[in-house]
């Protein structure tokens, strides 16, 4: 007993982390397995039989898989839209003096830590005054205001520790500004450019809030699973979150393959 006690005590943290993932993978578990149900009724919430006809139609139900280009072009273009204006933002708080800079970095934080009803209300009440109509433009322009934020603090942790003797050294060697920036900085913050425009990705494409306020008559794919679970929740629903889920999970591999290559080579 006493030789279990001091094995628990050395993997402790290792057994309280597995723990840990497993309840935040069981979910997508459970998502997983039923989207490979082949329910009686309209609800798919207790299992009956293996089946594979969602995933040989995922398109079966009506107007799922145009929601759900809908979501994707939303997620693509505020991705692009956040990624490009947080970056700039990023590095000129990093990089420069000016004033009210010390309120715009206090500022930046306000959309990660205000409600997201209470930024969907006040974007509402900001397109119906300027008179514009609701639907895809004002969804966008929306998701960019909302994930800046979050773009902004994942290419601001990055640029903090770069190291500028090294954007030094390149202009000693006769670099240019554009040529410093492409060949030098530009790569050193590509791992915090590309982490804020996933988690930009994922939380445009997930965002049922501020969508559900802003889009007028447009249905994105959450709002589509929203009205779809009042009247029953098609199979379909299962497999497009477990494409997702293992879309998002060869990415990180992915990421993390390239990762130790290239470490491999500085070594």
């Amino acid at each position: 007993m006493a030789a279990f006690f001091r094995w628990l005590r050395r993997n402790l943290v290792v057994i309280a982390g597995l723990f840990t993932l497993g309840y935040l993978l069981l979910p997508n578990v459970v998502v997983t397995v039923f989207s490979f149900n082949k329910p009686k009724g309209r609800f798919n919430y207790s299992w009956q039989e293996f089946s594979l006809d969602a995933w040989k139609d995922p398109c079966g139900v009506a107007d799922m898989c145009g929601s759900l280009s809908l979501s994707l072009q939303i997620a693509a273009w505020a991705t692009i839209g956040a990624t490009v204006l947080g970056t700039m933002i990023a590095f000129a708080l990093v990089r420069y003096r000016f004033r009210a800079r010390g309120a715009i970095n206090s500022l930046i934080f306000l959309p990660m830590a205000m409600p997201e009803v209470v930024m969907a209300a006040s974007l509402l009440t900001l397109f119906l005054n300027m008179g514009a109509q609701l639907g895809f433009w004002t969804v966008l322009i929306a998701h960019i205001m909302f994930c800046l934020s979050f773009v902004v603090t994942a290419v601001k942790a990055r640029v903090m520790s770069m190291d500028p003797r090294l954007e030094q050294a390149a202009q000693d060697l006769y670099a240019g500004p554009v040529q410093t920036f492409l060949r030098v900085t530009l790569p050193i913050a590509a791992p915090g450019i590309a982490a804020g425009a996933l988690l930009a990705f994922a939380l445009s494409f997930d965002d049922f809030i501020i969508t559900n306020f802003n889009a007028g008559s447009t249905v994105t794919f959450p709002m589509f699973v929203w009205g779809s679970a009042q009247r029953g929740t098609p199979v379909q629903i299962n497999v497009i979150g477990t494409a997702m889920f293992l879309v998002a999970v060869l990415l990180v591999l992915a990421g993390m393959l390239v990762g130790r290559r290239r470490n491999k080579q500085a070594k």
